[in-house]
């Protein structure tokens, strides 16, 4: 495993830290039930969340945390901020702490906007004062002018969403906590999040981010760690521990076993062929996570042949966040046949397109076949990278084709 910066100069130092949970087989929901069968059985399973975690990060350092879920991502971030105590090992943090793990925690639903800000801002380690000054921009951030004088209660949780983390992007601290709070609000509130990331990460700001965005872990950290089953799979550069995300995702290695050589590992598959990544980019070649109505751009994927294959079909499918297909096409639809490619060899398909989506996030599914109907699939990567489009929410539907009306009266 490769470390970061020593121990000494390190903003968050984790050291063979481990974390168990007890899950009894008899659960007593009531009194009544315990008093009444005392002597039930008192046998337990362990589950192990983390599993002697190590790692260094630098101050200043833009950290991705990644695994599936149960992993243990969520469970080191929680014994980082406090909320868990480590049944073994050290953890050491240097400056002050921000977690932003469960927005909203500390708000009463029966108290207006108005009064839960100047109650989560002063738990979070504002002042009263500051608090005060920085009431209006936190408003602003949230775009939640109109409603200030409106019980919690009655917003809805995407409301409840931006206040909350309008509140916690003012308090000063050294360290960030981020767990999945991109995974929430409208794409253009996430639009706002990635803006307040950039800044956050200009400042100099240490930040962990806990996230299943492989396509945000390569837009906006300097390295990352692979969790599975608690362990430590890898840790390295934001792209390489993409592939290994998604090699692990879809079984093609031992989750903790000993991380092969991205060579051996695409050899030692079945498959005739593997899909080792996929994104999105930006006219200019550039890897991205968002993008603008109207703005063209491309759909990606790196196959990898291990065999000698004729005339393979590439397909690429687009799908919003309801779960419905956007878009769906293949090279023998728009492409013809692709020609012979040797065993070994590694390809970068492209699908460019122009971005007539509405406002939104979408999912990208990639996949390669033999040549023929498209049946026999090689492999295919569902929702392995997203893209969220930015714009005019008031259009419905998936799709903003080109159009116009025209009126013949009779």
């Amino acid at each position: 495993m490769r470390s970061g910066a020593p121990a000494d100069s390190s903003a968050v130092s984790v050291v063979n830290v481990s974390k168990a949970f007890k899950l009894p087989h008899q659960q007593y929901h009531t009194l009544k039930e315990r008093a009444l069968h005392p002597f039930r059985s008192s046998t337990y399973d362990v589950l192990q969340a983390v599993n002697d975690v190590s790692v260094e990060i630098a101050p200043g350092e833009f950290f991705g945390i990644v695994g599936r879920n149960g992993s243990g991502k969520s469970t080191l971030l929680k014994c980082l901020a406090g909320i868990y105590h480590t049944d073994e090992g050290q953890l050491r943090v240097r400056g002050r702490l921000s977690p932003f793990i469960e927005l909203g925690v500390g708000f009463n639903p029966d108290l207006t906007a108005r009064d839960n800000v100047a109650i989560n801002a002063i738990m979070l380690g504002l002042t009263r004062r500051q608090a005060r000054e920085r009431f209006d921009d936190i408003i602003a951030f949230a775009e939640l002018e109109e409603f200030l004088d409106l019980r919690l209660k009655n917003y809805s949780s995407g409301m409840t969403v931006r206040l909350a983390f309008s509140i916690a992007i003012q308090v000063d601290a050294e360290i960030l906590l981020i767990d999945e709070v991109l995974a929430v609000g409208d794409a253009t509130f996430q639009q706002k999040c990635f803006d307040e990331f950039h800044r956050l990460k200009g400042e100099g700001r240490t930040i962990l981010f806990v996230t299943h965005s492989m396509g945000d872990v390569q837009r906006f950290c300097d390295r990352a760690m692979l969790l599975d089953k608690g362990r430590v799979v890898d840790i390295g550069d934001p792209a390489s521990i993409a592939r290994r995300y998604n090699e692990i995702n879809f079984g093609h290695i031992l989750p903790g076993a000993d991380a092969p050589s991205a060579q051996s590992s695409r050899l030692s598959g079945e498959r005739a062929a593997d899909i080792t990544d996929a994104w999105f980019e930006d006219g200019d070649g550039r890897r991205i996570a968002a993008v603008a109505q109207d703005v063209a751009c491309c759909a990606c994927m790196e196959v990898h042949c291990n065999e000698a294959l004729e005339d393979p079909i590439f397909g690429v499918a687009l799908r919003n966040d309801a779960g419905y297909t956007a878009f769906a096409t293949t090279t023998a639809v728009e492409h013809g046949p692709t020609g012979r490619f040797a065993a070994g060899a590694s390809t970068i398909v492209r699908m460019r397109f122009e971005n007539w989506l509405t406002a939104g996030r979408y999912s990208l599914t990639a996949s390669v076949a033999r040549n023929g109907r498209g049946d026999d699939t090689f492999d295919l990567r569902e929702d392995v990278a997203s893209l969220i489009v930015h714009g005019d929410l008031s259009e419905q539907g998936v799709a903003r084709l080109p159009h116009g009306f025209e009126l013949e009266r009779r």
